[in-house]
């Protein structure tokens, strides 16, 4: 019996759109056709290629507010954000579009009487798997540069943002990318594993992109391992929000409140854990508590609403789990904590203090609004507490002191350090993680020459090298 995925409105866990899924044997005439189209791809000069990233960055922002409405509807992001999020996809298309090409150009090497030089080529077709979580940037930040260096490629995105998938094929193709460059697969949840290892298995995979669950990229990873094929991993994150006793606290907050809530706090880069100096944490915890109490939760919909629903019941159901498991331990609740008595997947904003690390919302990663404060007594034990995570994606210290917070934040093991800032992710910039947050590099220059072969040319001279042979 055929497969279907059937979309769900959060908001009021109604359905919305189903669709019907393809099996193996489809997915992979899909890939048979990919594949049939790269090479002719590859041979389109990069000036022409970036030409067409840069026109799909136009469509995004010519279509706006059919692609955010659609986000909203199918993962509840309030539509502010989703408006953002479609803009800032479109600055990646930017991005790649002006300095794509020029990272893609091949470097000399002085090597001597040779010509030597170094090309950035193409691997072949790219398996993309994306999470629900950021349905367009997650999309745009691995295809501009993927498919401006080359490479072809499939996308499996998340089955509750079926819709954001096809819009994006459909986005891309209207921008005038060719036919089968790019194509977005529609898979039911009970048949990823085996179109997952089919795809990966198959000669025609030249590479994998995952952006997911630590479990999701577990899998990935053994199968590409397998296969000895490369694989980028951008996986889970518990950042450490570090707030040093000389910090503006007026700063800190707004900050704090900002980098855990965005998204609803369903982001892998969110600040998750606040680890306060303990001069100031009661201090601290109580405006945050108070900042928080203030957001607007409401219907994703209405532009004035800051907190919408969280993307699936389920997850409201882990989340409930670990604040009620945590309060039980020993933390305490300021502000939130129990799921809102309403249709759809709603729990608010929430505050504990008090946190030790072994409590669950210290000890895994939350993804959801869920924001835990733990005070510490010096520097070292902010360090300590900030790397007592199996996790490495981003950190951010706060104090007016910048050399201190350097000092202190050179110790937290992350792939990204911001300093009073709230951690970002920025085309212009590499991103990626670290430990189990995962491993290899989007946007920036390297996000560019990822999923590229580094192939080395050499021209000899024409006379043979005199002494004994070296490898």
């Amino acid at each position: 019996m055929p497969s279907t995925v059937t979309t769900v409105n959060p908001a009021t866990g109604e359905p919305l759109t189903s669709y019907p899924g393809s099996d193996v044997d489809e997915v992979l005439s899909v890939l048979a056709s990919v594949a049939e189209t790269q090479a002719s791809w590859a041979a389109t000069p990069v000036e022409q290629r970036a030409e067409i990233i840069r026109a799909i960055g136009a469509q995004l922002r010519k279509d706006v507010e059919v692609f955010a409405a659609l986000m909203t509807a199918e993962m509840g992001k309030p539509i502010a954000e989703a408006r953002a999020e479609v803009e800032k996809s479109a600055t990646a298309c930017d991005y790649y579009a002006d300095h794509g090409p020029a990272a893609l150009t091949p470097t000399e090497v002085d090597t001597g009487d040779q010509r030597s030089w170094v090309a950035h080529e193409p691997l072949g077709v790219v398996l993309a798997v994306m999470p629900w979580n950021f349905p367009y940037w997650q999309v745009l930040r691995f295809a501009a540069p993927t498919l401006l260096a080359g490479n072809t490629a499939i996308l499996k995105h998340s089955p509750n943002v079926t819709g954001c998938a096809l819009a994006i094929e459909r986005a891309f193709r209207d921008a005038g990318l060719p036919e089968n460059v790019f194509r977005s697969i529609v898979v039911a949840e009970e048949d990823v594993p085996a179109v997952s290892q089919a795809l990966i298995e198959d000669d025609r995979i030249a590479a994998v992109s995952l952006t997911g669950s630590e479990r999701a990229g577990s899998a990935v990873a053994a199968a590409a391992g397998r296969a000895i094929k490369k694989s980028l991993l951008e996986l889970g994150g518990s950042d450490p929000f570090v707030v040093l006793d000389d910090a503006d606290l007026d700063l800190a907050v707004a900050a704090a409140v900002k980098s855990r809530f965005i998204n609803g706090g369903q982001s892998c880069l969110a600040a998750k854990r606040f680890v306060v100096h303990q001069a100031i944490a009661a201090e601290f915890s109580r405006r945050f508590a108070e900042a928080v109490a203030e957001l607007t939760v409401g219907a994703p919909t209405d532009p004035t609403t800051t907190i919408g629903p969280m993307a699936r019941a389920d997850l409201v159901d882990g989340l409930e789990r670990q604040v009620r498991e945590s309060v039980d331990a020993g933390a305490t609740l300021l502000t939130g904590g129990e799921r809102l008595d309403r249709p759809g997947a709603w729990f608010p904003p929430t505050v504990l203090a008090d946190v030790t690390p072994e409590m669950p919302v210290m000890a895994e990663e939350t993804f959801g609004p869920v924001a835990a404060v733990v005070a510490v007594a010096d520097d070292d034990e902010a360090v300590r507490i900030a790397n007592a995570t199996r996790y490495g994606l981003a950190a951010s210290v706060w104090s007016t002191d910048t050399e201190r917070a350097l000092s202190v934040g050179r110790r937290i093991t992350s792939g990204a350090l911001f300093v009073n800032a709230v951690v970002a992710s920025d085309p212009r910039l590499p991103f990626g993680g670290t430990k189990r947050s995962g491993y290899g590099r989007e946007l920036g220059e390297a996000g560019a020459i990822e999923f590229t072969n580094a192939r080395t040319y050499v021209i000899g001279s024409g006379v043979l090298p005199s002494g004994p042979p070296t490898e």
